[in-house]
């Protein structure tokens, strides 16, 4: 079977060298990048394309070769991408944070016989599938709060941050309003509102903040509230906001001595070497999904919580590990026939399938990510 991984970058190469590990794949990697092609070539046994994946068109000819997609590209170019991979009538799991509702794409898909998994990596991804798999253990779920965040393990002055995804993805974070879910209504906040200081267990103190996370939980889940915050350490929203509040994010060119420039770019350019992650510094991931309710006519409050470190033995970084295998796992279930929703199919879906939630919980932990419930979690409801 041959599957095409679109973007061989931080978390795309983790897919692909996780897939590449079954004899019954072959598996391709597309990127723009040779030296990064170069690269996974000499760690896997993976196929390399060298291609510019914003060209207009050119997906959808460079997938019509294999019998599924991987999509691991910025967010930018999510939609485009998965509108190609449709097109070309070919199933796709998706990774890419993409600003844009994938569900205008649903009729298409459903048209061509697609199941086009969206959104699956840590969060979104196992958040949405974790939300899905909690409330339906309740009776009746009331609340669901996602608190997320990739940091490094030692902080460095002034951000106390590195980058552990894409970089234009992160600054998206903080300037994308966030949609909440309040007494059954959805509303409107800006980015990085709302702080709050909270303790984890082993960790310390983090700081929480909106995000616009929820994504498809907003539609497909009948729970009256809910939110996503991001984590990190505390004080760097506040940052954030200085330069959001300043205008360094901002798209509209500025002129400067008689040159256009954008601002953003001028801080992508400053700003992105400084957040980027070192040889030998690492990285962890902290997530914590907890859903309340009520289950048996009482109150009840079910949790996963996650703590996931860079690996020594591999050199991967724990978001890259907690992302990618999440797709992976799911890729090789989507190609096989193990899983299939024709359509967008949104990661909670995932959660609903209770038969696939085990399995994939199990195949993260062989690969040492583990996801840890607060209590045994009981649902007699079979596996889709």
């Amino acid at each position: 079977m041959k599957i095409i991984v679109l973007g061989g970058g931080l978390v795309g190469g983790v897919i692909a060298k996780d897939l590449a590990k079954d004899g019954d794949l072959e598996v391709t990697v597309a990127d723009i990048n040779g030296e990064t092609l170069q690269n996974l070539q000499k760690q896997a046994p993976v196929k390399a394309r060298q291609a510019d994946l914003s060209k207009p068109g050119l997906i959808k000819e460079l997938v019509s070769d294999y019998d599924m997609v991987v999509g691991a590209v910025p967010g930018f170019l999510g939609l485009s991408m998965a509108r190609q991979v449709i097109e070309a009538g070919k199933n796709l799991v998706d990774i890419s944070f993409a600003p844009e509702d994938y569900m205008e794409l649903d009729g298409l898909a459903r048209e061509k016989g697609v199941t086009a998994l969206v959104d699956c990596g840590v969060a979104p991804g196992m958040s949405n599938i974790l939300v899905s798999y909690l409330a339906g253990c309740l009776d009746e779920a009331q609340s669901a709060e996602i608190l997320v965040g990739g940091l490094p393990q030692v902080r460095y002055w002034p951000y106390e941050y590195k980058i552990v995804f894409s970089a234009i993805d992160v600054i998206e974070e903080y300037t994308r309003p966030v949609r909440l879910v309040e007494n059954g209504r959805v509303v409107e906040k800006p980015a990085l509102s709302d702080l709050e200081l909270i303790d984890f267990p082993g960790i310390g103190t983090l700081e929480a903040f909106n995000t616009d996370g929820l994504r498809s939980l907003i539609h497909t889940m009948n729970i009256p509230n809910m939110k996503e915050r991001t984590l990190r350490f505390p004080g760097h929203a506040e940052k954030m906001r200085m330069l959001r509040e300043t205008g360094f994010f901002s798209q509209e060119p500025v002129e400067i001595k008689g040159a256009s420039v954008r601002p953003i770019d001028l801080t992508a350019k400053l700003l992105f070497p400084l957040w980027k992650l070192k040889e030998g510094e690492k990285d962890f991931t902290v997530m914590r999904v907890e859903v309340k309710g009520k289950k048996d006519g009482k109150e009840a409050s079910l949790s996963y919580n996650l703590v996931d470190y860079f690996d020594e033995n591999t050199g991967t970084t724990s978001m890259a590990r907690c992302t990618g295998f999440t797709c992976a796992i799911m890729a090789r279930m989507v190609a096989r026939g193990e899983f299939r929703h024709p359509g967008i199919c949104p990661p909670e879906y995932v959660g609903q399938a209770h038969g696939v939630f085990r399995r994939l919980l199990e195949e993260l932990e062989k690969r040492g990510v583990k996801y840890v419930p607060d209590k045994p979690q009981k649902n007699s409801n079979s596996a889709v």
